[in-house]
């Protein structure tokens, strides 16, 4: 069985569903996806994800402010902790650093996410990490601050072996989306082959990045499977061992094993 681990369930498109988030939810199950964890990106959207959360036994839920979504006024660490207490929220974030978008407000992002990383040390619960054209400031920033007691993972992962290498010598996990199986991600792929699967997460990112063939479609989480079996034949495994060692890295990251 898969689990999706980064998806934006309040965000996915259910009309094909009507409407209905447990039609999409069994979907998933149907091709094998047996649990979610639902991303916070704001203080929004928390009470949105939580709920969802405690609606479906197999979706677990995460609060967080994402480097793009930060205000003028930064989420404190106490806010942060106190809005992971709460049942079925098993991490903090999506937080990190963005100068793809945001190159402006670096400083403002680098104060988040050293808040997010200290909550992640209180609260005991692994950080989840968004990252883009910032290799150097996201590493220093987690050997800084965070707690590699607790760790986390580097979500939809696009970047170099070199900040893979160092990240999981500090003890996170690599995540990997649909983007792997895209025309255009041979580097990529390269990183896949080189990261260790006891270290690995597979990942949909949903509702964006849909995974060849349904590339330019609304994502969802049933389409992991496709992200899993790109990663077995990059490893020359077979599919149930993709499945089985990524469901394990979960349980063993989020404290489940």
């Amino acid at each position: 069985m898969l689990v999706d681990s980064h998806c934006h369930l309040d965000r996915i498109d259910l009309k094909p569903y009507d409407g209905d988030l447990a039609a999409a939810v069994a979907a998933a199950a149907e091709r094998g996806v047996d649990r979610m964890l639902c991303i916070g990106i704001d203080l929004g959207n928390a009470p949105a994800v939580v709920d969802i959360a405690r609606r479906f036994d197999n979706i677990y839920a995460s609060v967080g402010i994402h480097p793009l979504d930060i205000s003028d006024e930064l989420c404190e660490v106490e806010q942060l902790v106190a809005l992971a207490d709460q049942p079925k929220v098993i991490a903090i974030g999506e937080t990190g650093l963005d100068y793809y978008y945001s190159a402006e407000k670096s400083e403002a992002q680098k104060r988040s996410f050293a808040n997010h990383l200290r909550a992640s040390a209180l609260t005991g619960k692994p950080v989840i990490v968004h990252t883009r054209d910032a290799r150097e400031d996201t590493l220093q920033l987690i050997r800084e601050h965070g707690d590699p007691s607790v760790a986390g993972v580097l979500h939809c992962f696009t970047e170099s072996w070199e900040m893979a290498s160092a990240a999981l010598d500090m003890g996170y996990y690599i995540s990997f989306s649909g983007i792997i199986t895209f025309k255009n991600a041979a580097d990529l792929r390269e990183v896949v082959k080189r990261v260790p699967l006891e270290r690995m997460l597979v990942e949909t990112d949903s509702p964006y990045l849909a995974p060849v063939p349904y590339r330019g479609k609304k994502n969802e989480p049933k389409y992991v499977r496709e992200v899993a079996e790109c990663v077995a034949e990059l490893k020359g495994m077979s599919f149930s061992e993709v499945a089985a060692q990524t469901s394990q890295n979960f349980d063993r990251l989020f404290r489940f094993a």
